[in-house]
C-alpha cells in the first residue's frame, strides 16, 4: 500500500533550522487505520531483543527493546516493507536501514544524543516514525545554551532530522512515570556501502 498525502494534510512543523533542513516534525504522516496495524505487525512479527550497555563503568540493560533490520533483508517482517516504501516516498530520501525500538512503559527511555555518523551517508536525513502510545521527545543544543525543544511524538507522526544535525543537536526520549501504552520506534537511516 503506497501512502499519500491527503488534500488537507497538516504541515510540517520546523523545530531547527539548519542548512539540510533542520529537524521538523510532521503529523499525521501515516494514515491512523495503516499506523495501528503497523504497530500490531511489528509487536507479533518482530524478533524483540533486550541489550547491555556499558555506561558509568558497569554494564546496565538498554531501559527499551531493540531490532534492526537492512531493506534488502531476506527476513523482513511485515510491516517493514510497506514502512520502507511509505518513509522513502513522504521524505524523498533513499532509506536503506531501519533501527526499532519497543518502549514497553514510561520508564523506558533513551538518553540524549546525536546518532552515530561514521556509517550514514553524509546530507541524509534520519526519519522516525512513532507507532503506538503518544511519547515525548526532547530536543537540545550540543554546545552552550539554548532552548531545549519538546514535541509529543502522536501515533502515525515522523519526525525528520537532518545528518547535519546530529553534529549540533541531541535528542532522546526521557522517562515518564505516567506512560503505560507501548511505543514502538522506526528510525530509518541512509547506510553508506
Amino acid at each position: 500500500m503506497a501512502h499519500q498525502e491527503g488534500l488537507f494534510a497538516p504541515e510540517p512543523v520546523p523545530l531547527i533550522d539548519d542548512k539540510e533542513g533542520g529537524i521538523r516534525y510532521l503529523p499525521e504522516s501515516i494514515p491512523a487505520v495503516a499506523a495501528q496495524q503497523w504497530f500490531d505487525q511489528a509487536l507479533e512479527n518482530i524478533g524483540w531483543m533486550s541489550q547491555q550497555r556499558m555506561m558509568y563503568d558497569r554494564e546496565v540493560a538498554v531501559p527499551r527493546l531493540l531490532a534492526t533490520f537492512s531493506r534488502e533483508s531476506e527476513d523482513l517482517p511485515a510491516p517493514l516493507g510497506e514502512a520502507f516504501e511509505a518513509v522513502r516516498s513522504l521524505v524523498g530520501a533513499p532509506f536503506n536501514r531501519v533501527g526499532l525500538n519497543l518502549y514497553r512503559d514510561g520508564s523506558d527511555s533513551v538518553a540524549l544524543h546525536g546518532d552515530k555518523t561514521e556509517k550514514l551517508v553524509p546530507s541524509q536525513p534520519i526519519a522516525i516514525v512513532s507507532l503506538g502510545a503518544p511519547r515525548r521527545m526532547s530536543i537540545r543544543p550540543k554546545a552552550g545554551s539554548g532552548r531545549i525543544v519538546h514535541v509529543e511524538l502522536e501515533p502515525g507522526s515522523c519526525i525528520v532530522m537532518s545528518y547535519a544535525s546530529q553534529f549540533t543537536h541531541e535528542h532522546g526520549i526521557p522517562k515518564v512515570a505516567d506512560v503505560t501504552g507501548l511505543r514502538i520506534s522506526l528510525a530509518f537511516r541512509c547506510f553508506a556501502g
